[in-house]
C-alpha cells in the first residue's frame, strides 16, 4: 500500500480529486490533512468517508509536530499539496493569513518531507527514491496579460495581489528544494477552475445562487475581465498525470483553452437557468455592476501545450458542456 499525504481535500479541487484518485488507484492510501476552515467542508467527501483507504486528519499544515507525526506514523511516500487560502478579496483584507498558510505551510510540508525522505542533499534514504512532492499552484502568479499572448511555463512571475504573491512564494520554496536538495518535485499552475463543490463565494456559484434568490448578481467593474476556465475534473486528470508521469523539477501549466469574460459567464448562466428553472422574465435582468476589485488583473490565459505534448493531457470539457453540468449540480444544491 502506497500512502500519500493530500492536503486540503475538503476544499473545492481536493474534494473532486480524492474520489477520482481512490477509484482509479485502489492500491493507494490517502491521508487527508485539512484544517476545515470556512472553505473546507467534509460534506464534499461524503462519497468516500467510509473508504478503507482514506483517513481524515483535522489539522494545520503549519503545525510541524503534527506533520512530522503523520509522516512517521503512516510512512508517507508522496505529497499532493492543495491546501491554500485562495480568495483574492480576502487576501486584500487580511494578507497575513495568506502568507502564513500558503508560504509557511508549504515550507513546513516540504521541509518535513525532505528530512523524512532524504539522508542529505541529492541522497535519498533507501526505499524513498521515488517519493514525490506535488505542489498545486495558480496562473495568477504570472500577473496580468494584455489582449494577446498566453502564460507559459517560462513566463516571469509578476503577482499582483497578496494571494498570488503568497502562491508565488510557495512555488519558489518548492523550486528551491528541488535545485538545492535534489527533491523530486512537480509544480502545476492551473487556470480558473469551475464545477461541482466550489465554495459559494466564488464567481460562478455566486451568480447561480444570487439568481435563484432573486437578488442582484454582482459583476466587478465593466465585466470584461477575462479568465481561462478549466472544468475541475479536467484539472484533476492533469494533476494525476503530472504526479505520476511528470519530470522531476518541472512545471506544468494546466488550462482549459476557454477564455471567457465575466459578462459572458453571467449571460450564459442566466440563459441556462432561464431554460432549466424558468421564472417571469430573464435572470439576466438581475445583473448589476459593482465597484471593481483593487488590483483586478485584466486577463489570464494559459498555454497548456507542454502538458499536452509531454504527458498526453487534454481537456474533455469545453466551457459550454462544463458550465451546463455545473449549473445542473448547483440547481440541485440550491433548490
Amino acid at each position: 500500500m502506497n500512502t500519500i499525504l493530500v492536503t486540503g481535500c475538503a476544499g473545492f479541487i481536493g474534494s473532486n480529486f480524492v474520489p477520482y484518485f481512490l477509484e482509479k488507484y485502489p492500491k493507494y492510501q490517502i491521508i487527508n490533512l485539512d484544517l476545515l476552515t470556512y472553505a473546507g467542508d467534509l460534506k464534499n467527501l461524503e462519497e468516500i468517508k467510509d473508504n478503507e483507504h482514506y483517513i481524515f486528519v483535522k489539522g494545520n499544515i503549519c503545525d510541524r509536530e503534527l506533520v512530522e507525526n503523520l509522516f512517521s506514523m503512516y510512512d508517507i511516500k508522496g505529497v499532493i499539496h492543495f491546501a491554500a487560502e485562495s480568495h483574492v478579496d480576502n487576501s486584500i483584507k487580511n494578507p497575513g493569513v495568506f502568507i502564513e498558510t500558503n508560504v509557511n505551510g508549504t515550507f513546513t510540508l516540504i521541509d518535513v518531507a525532505y528530512k523524512q525522505w532524504m539522508e542529505k542533499p541529492f541522497v535519498h534514504k533507501k526505499g524513498y527514491e521515488e517519493c514525490r512532492f506535488h505542489h498545486i499552484s495558480t496562473d495568477e502568479v504570472y500577473g496580468s496579460l494584455g489582449e494577446e499572448g498566453l502564460f507559459t511555463e517560462e513566463t516571469p512571475y509578476a503577482p499582483n495581489s497578496p494571494y498570488s504573491a503568497s502562491k508565488a512564494g510557495s512555488d519558489m520554496i518548492v523550486r528551491s528544494y528541488h535545485h538545492t536538495y535534489g527533491m523530486n518535485t512537480v509544480i502545476t499552475n492551473c487556470s480558473n477552475n469551475y464545477g461541482p463543490k466550489q465554495h459559494d463565494e466564488k464567481l460562478i456559484p455566486t451568480i447561480i445562487r444570487k439568481a435563484l434568490k432573486g437578488e442582484n448578481i454582482p459583476i466587478y467593474g465593466d465585466g470584461k475581465n477575462i479568465r481561462d476556465w478549466l472544468y475541475v475534473l479536467d484539472h484533476v486528470k492533469g494533476i494525476d498525470l503530472a504526479y505520476h508521469e511528470g519530470k522531476s523539477g518541472e512545471v506544468y501549466n494546466i488550462g482549459g483553452h476557454n477564455e471567457r469574460n465575466n459578462n459572458y459567464i453571467a449571460d450564459k448562466i442566466c440563459k441556462i437557468l432561464d431554460e432549466l428553472h424558468p421564472k417571469n422574465g430573464s435572470y439576466k435582468d438581475q445583473v448589476t455592476y459593482v465597484e471593481d476589485r483593487a488590483g483586478h488583473d485584466r486577463r489570464y490565459a494559459i498555454d497548456a501545450t507542454k502538458i499536452e505534448k509531454e504527458l498526453g493531457w487534454k481537456a474533455d470539457e469545453n466551457f459550454e458542456t462544463g458550465i451546463l453540468k455545473t449549473v445542473q449540480w448547483y440547481l440541485k444544491k440550491y433548490t
